[in-house]
């Protein structure tokens, strides 16, 4: 059976490349979630709205939409428990539906969100890094049976580039917020080496005794003491 014409596989390459690039532009994570839903939509033709659901233990949350539908549906699928968003991030599967409105295998979530929205056809990818599933991408359609097998593997496609963004943003977000608490903590070390003439040893001490004791985080500890200096100062 040929393959697709040359031309087609070209453009598509070259779409995904430009994809890559921009999710890879920023280190933001919710500019990388915004990003992600608005080029799902430019991208996928049959995609009319997109958002991602993502998953902390059992909270379901909805952190980026292209407009109000998907926040809508995830707040209907979060509050019955089921629905194709949850499925994909629960059973680590692709979910799909062609005519949610006879869908019977979410039976509370598929009349009530036909009915509120419109939606017909939802497809719905999970979001993961080896064995990290961070949520779900999911795309939406008012027409019946809206996405085919190819939809469904160029939004898998897609779904690995987000995936891999996502990580990257979270990544580089956790260590600039490492970076600072350094830097918070030494400013709160050398305000006390030089309120209390101790050593660097000792100014830590001092800060981790405070934070066991009152149970507080030790940058907590440190804010406190830098803003209280910085109110002081004026």
């Amino acid at each position: 059976m040929p393959g697709p014409p040359a031309d087609d596989v070209l453009r598509l390459a070259e779409t995904f490349g430009a994809i890559a690039r921009a999710l890879a532009a920023d280190n933001d994570v919710q500019v990388t979630l915004d990003k992600i839903v608005a080029l799902a939509v430019e991208t996928l033709d049959n995609c009319e709205f997109a958002g991602i659901s993502l998953v902390e233990g059992r909270a379901f949350s909805s952190p980026a939409s292209s407009n109000e539908v998907p926040k809508i549906l995830d707040h209907i699928q979060s509050e019955l428990g089921e629905g194709p968003c949850i499925d994909a991030i629960r059973e680590h599967e692709v979910f799909q539906t062609g005519d949610l409105a006879a869908e019977d295998r979410w039976r509370l979530f598929s009349k009530r969100a036909n009915g509120e929205t419109g939606v017909k056809s939802i497809l719905s990818i999970r979001l993961f890094i080896e064995h990290d599933t961070m949520g779900s991408l999911n795309l939406y359609s008012t027409h019946r049976d809206a996405f085919d097998d190819n939809d469904v593997a160029l939004a898998s496609v897609f779904a690995v580039h987000a995936a891999v963004a996502m990580a990257a943003a979270r990544r580089n977000q956790n260590l600039l917020r490492m970076a600072e608490s350094r830097d918070l903590i030494g400013r709160a070390k050398g305000i006390l080496m030089a309120r209390q003439h101790v050593s660097n040893d000792q100014a830590f001490d001092l800060l981790r005794r405070a934070s066991q004791r009152l149970n507080v985080k030790l940058n907590q500890i440190a804010e406190q003491i830098v803003s209280r200096t910085e109110s002081e100062a004026t």
